[in-house]
C-alpha cells in the first residue's frame, strides 16, 4: 500500500510546480503536446518541451537519470528527458535533501536512497508501461461493446470473428525452432 503523502510534500511539489509555470510564463504548450511545466524550456520562442529543443538540435531526447541521486550510486537509465524532468527528478525533489545529498557517503543513507529510487522507477515504469495497456483495452472493450454488445465476448458473431481470424492466412505466426 502506498504511503499517504503528507501535507508538506503536495505543498511543495504544487510550489515547485507552480514556479516551473511561472518560469516559463503560464499555461503554455510545445507543439508536441507537451504541457507540464517542468518540460518545457523557459524562454523558448515557440515555447518548447525539452525533447522538442534536442530534437531540433540534433541531440538525444533521453537523459540519463540516477536512479539513487548521483552522490548515491553511479546506476543510470536511460528515460525521455521530458519524464526525466517532470516525473523522476520530482520525485527525488520530495525525498528528504540529506538522503538525496548524502554529503558524508553514509552507506544507510545510500541505501535509504537505492529504496526510495526503486520505488519511484518501479511507479513511473508500472505508469508508463502498463497503464497504457489497461487504457488500450479499456477503449478496445468499449468499441466492441459498441459493435457487438455487453456480452460481446459471448456473442456469436464475435466468436465466428475470432474463428475466421485464426483460420486466415493473414495471421501473425511464430518461427518454427
Amino acid at each position: 500500500m502506498p504511503k499517504e503523502q503528507g501535507p508538506g510534500d503536495r505543498i511543495r511539489r504544487y510550489q515547485r510546480r507552480v514556479t516551473a509555470a511561472r518560469r516559463i510564463g503560464g499555461n503554455k504548450r510545445c507543439a508536441c503536446g507537451e504541457s507540464r511545466p517542468e518540460a518545457l524550456v523557459p524562454s523558448s520562442k515557440p515555447v518548447m518541451c525539452a525533447a522538442c529543443m534536442r530534437a531540433k538540435r540534433g541531440q538525444t531526447t533521453l537523459d540519463g537519470h540516477h536512479v539513487a541521486g548521483k552522490s548515491n550510486s553511479p546506476v543510470a537509465i536511460h528515460v525521455p528527458v521530458n519524464d526525466h524532468r517532470a516525473v523522476l527528478n520530482g520525485a527525488q525533489y520530495d525525498w528528504p535533501k540529506e538522503t538525496l545529498e548524502n554529503p558524508d557517503n553514509s552507506p544507510l543513507l545510500a541505501d535509504a536512497a537505492r529504496i526510495r529510487g526503486y520505488l519511484d522507477t518501479d511507479r513511473y515504469l508500472k505508469e508508463e508501461l502498463l497503464l497504457q495497456v489497461a487504457e488500450r483495452n479499456e477503449m478496445v472493450n468499449a468499441f466492441l461493446v459498441e459493435k457487438f454488445g455487453r456480452k460481446w465476448s459471448t456473442c456469436r458473431d464475435f466468436r465466428q470473428f475470432v474463428w475466421r481470424y485464426r483460420q486466415s492466412k493473414c495471421r501473425p505466426t511464430l518461427p518454427v525452432r
